[in-house]
């Protein structure tokens, strides 16, 4: 078999290290965003400063919001201030807004020049101070579409008209249902409501170079190049694939030469005993017995394959069948060369390495062509200049943050914006060691997060203070503690836990995971406990705007809103009047809020900033249903919990 020529190997490496180079270049390329039917500017604008009353205020969309769309104004004191709302003209953006659709594989890009207001009337504005407007709606292509946007009023108070009542209303239960189905599902909800019709269509697209390939198409081209070389590397060298491949040679490790050919010609005397089908010389090794085998190798130009001799025993039947060597003939084979040159192991290992960087790649690329249509879907609503709230679909892992931190998206342990529910989710579960313990009696418990080879987490993110919370709650939404365990090297989580009245428990662990990849994976992972015994369950306090928390007073101000981002702002008072807050596990405060029924979890991250003395959430309600809200605040050092039943059946 003829040797590959070492500019055929050089020109295959260097393909095969272009093709890798690119994959991997594109891989890495970011996907553009997706943000459908998006709010592109406001009157007033976002985050501006107002010092004349205002009796609208007008949001401009990329497109027609829906008939049932939702908004809501909440006033420096936590009232709702809005009145209705209507569509009005449209009219020129102050600039234009590119949003992608992936069509086909590939992000295209739309361009929009034009706004859609929907004007939202204000009854008056009662304070100084900052005011939020919260929308929700579903675009054309059945992405929910939600967020808001606030401004400060600076101007003397207005009085409400005679009669007017703060708004109470919900959304349309056929609105949420909408925008939560699209979350979840890969078509849109026929419950979807379509703009009207007087709607223009999008803009044509845009070249689509600004989207990028699609991952599908550049795992098709990748695949037939990668063919195509692989193709060539096989028949051009089969022996370096052979060892690629892990199978045997068939020419022995004796046969292996060097360039520079036999040191001494055999005479024609030399023994017969070794020689090859075609004629060719050899050497035979020095004191060979009937025992033992030489070995021959071919040399002539023709190239025989090369066969292991018999014997010496039946070396004179081998003379008699292939006539003796000549001297010319001896001389040609000194002359080329007993053998092929060695392989260049070096180059082997450069193409193995290429060959392997190429499957992986092609791999990660067919994954992500899998992924692509779904990711676009984790993209959130900002507002430019505006306060990014995340969309409740982005809380799916029972995280909810503030504007402050940025639009951003959790990856999802759950079908809703809660968590908790479940004891298993993205390949890691939670198992307890014990799942009782007797009354009023403090035991150690303890569990693992062990992930989809059965084996412990151990590498755990510090996440406000600590690497994992331990939340407990009664089903009756009583008993709640907030607990932090210590982690043992082999992965075993211990906490002392005193449960003083019977009854069945949740334990939730609250904790942000690193991926064998690097990645932090934030999950809410809820097991049950029980405490044996004679067992009441509690009966679930009537809703009100104050509790008391040891020696404190603590004020909830603002409209919990079903699907819809809501400020909610909580103040504390003493005997004295407010006092002052201080920082508890990074923050001012924490806001655990459990669904009656099925126990599902949010927990709420305030702003990073106090407004007035006071703490600020924005929490989204998932769902219709009675909640029970656990507000945690630190004072001179202390931890208190106030807590809150929200009913919004």
């Amino acid at each position: 078999m003829r040797r590959c020529p070492r500019t055929t190997v050089r020109v295959t490496s260097g393909l095969l290290a272009l093709l890798l180079a690119t994959a991997v270049a594109l891989l890495v390329t970011p996907t553009p965003a997706s943000a459908h039917g998006s709010l592109a500017m406001s009157t007033p604008k976002a985050d501006a400063t107002v010092s004349e009353p205002l009796t609208t205020v007008q949001l401009y969309f990329t497109e027609q919001v829906v008939p049932n769309a939702h908004f809501a104004v909440t006033a420096p004191g936590g009232t709702r201030v809005d009145n209705g709302w209507s569509h009005g003209q449209p009219r020129q953006l102050d600039r234009p807004v590119r949003e992608y659709f992936l069509v086909d594989g590939t992000f295209q890009p739309r361009e929009y020049t034009t706004g859609f207001p929907a004007v939202v009337n204000l009854a008056h504005l009662p304070a100084k101070g900052r005011y939020t407007v919260s929308y929700l709606s579903v675009a054309s292509d059945g992405e929910p579409v939600r967020g808001t946007m606030s401004f400060r009023y600076t101007g003397p108070a207005t009085p409400a008209p005679a009669g007017w009542r703060p708004p109470t209303d919900q959304p349309d239960p056929a609105l949420v249902a909408a925008a939560d189905q699209h979350g979840h599902d890969s078509e849109p909800s026929a419950a979807s409501a379509a703009p009207p019709a007087e709607a223009p269509p999008a803009a044509a697209p845009a070249p689509t170079s600004d989207g990028g390939p699609g991952a599908g198409t550049f795992t098709t081209v990748a695949i037939a190049v990668a063919a195509a070389l692989i193709g060539l590397l096989v028949w051009r060298r089969p022996v370096l694939v052979g060892r690629l491949l892990g199978r045997a040679e068939r020419t022995p490790p004796r046969a292996r030469g060097s360039r520079k050919g036999p040191k001494s010609t055999p005479s024609r005397s030399a023994a017969p005993a070794g020689r090859t089908r075609s004629g060719s010389a050899t050497r035979a090794r020095p004191g060979a017995t009937d025992r033992r085998r030489t070995t021959a190798v071919a040399a002539a130009r023709s190239g025989g394959e090369a066969v292991t001799a018999r014997p010496a025993a039946t070396a004179p039947s081998t003379a008699q069948s292939t006539p003796p060597s000549t001297p010319q003939s001896t001389a040609r084979s000194t002359a080329q060369g007993d053998e092929s040159p060695p392989v260049d192991r070096s180059s082997n290992t450069r193409l193995a390495l290429l060959v392997g960087g190429l499957v992986v790649a092609l791999l990660a690329g067919f994954g992500l062509g899998r992924l692509g249509g779904g990711e676009q879907r984790a993209a959130t609503d900002a507002q430019p200049g505006g306060i990014s709230v995340p969309a409740a679909g982005s809380a799916a892992d029972g995280h909810q943050h503030p504007p402050g931190t940025g639009a951003h998206a959790h990856s999802a342990d759950g079908g809703d914006q809660v968590a908790g529910a479940w004891v298993s989710a993205a390949g890691y579960t939670m198992q307890p060691v014990q799942r009782s313990q007797p009354p009023g009696v403090r035991v150690d418990y303890q569990f693992r997060i062990v992930d989809g080879n059965r084996q412990p987490a151990t590498d755990f993110a510090v996440v406000h203070d600590e690497p994992l919370h331990l939340i407990v709650v009664g089903r009756d939404l009583s008993g709640y503690q907030h607990l932090h365990p210590s982690m043992s090297p082999d992965g075993v989580w211990t906490v002392p836990l005193e449960l003083p009245r019977a009854g069945d428990y949740r334990l939730y662990a609250d904790f942000s995971v690193t991926t064998a990849d690097g990645r932090q994976l934030p999950l809410v992972l809820g097991v049950d406990h029980h405490v044996p015994g004679v067992y009441t369950p509690a009966q679930l306090p009537a809703p009100e705007p104050k509790a008391t928390a040891g020696p404190y007073t603590v004020s909830m101000e603002g409209t919990p809103t079903i699907g819809l981002s809501a400020p909610i702002v909580l103040r504390v008072a003493g005997a004295s009047g407010p006092v002052q807050l201080e920082p508890y596990l990074g923050a001012y405060g924490h806001l655990v809020v459990v669904r009656e029924g099925d126990l599902g979890y949010v927990h709420v991250h305030p702003e990073p900033e106090l407004a007035d003395g006071a703490v600020t959430f924005w929490l989204t309600v998932p769902s219709v249903g009675r909640y029970r809200a656990f507000f945690d605040f630190q004072v001179d050092g202390k931890v208190h919990t106030a807590d809150y039943t929200l009913d919004l059946s």
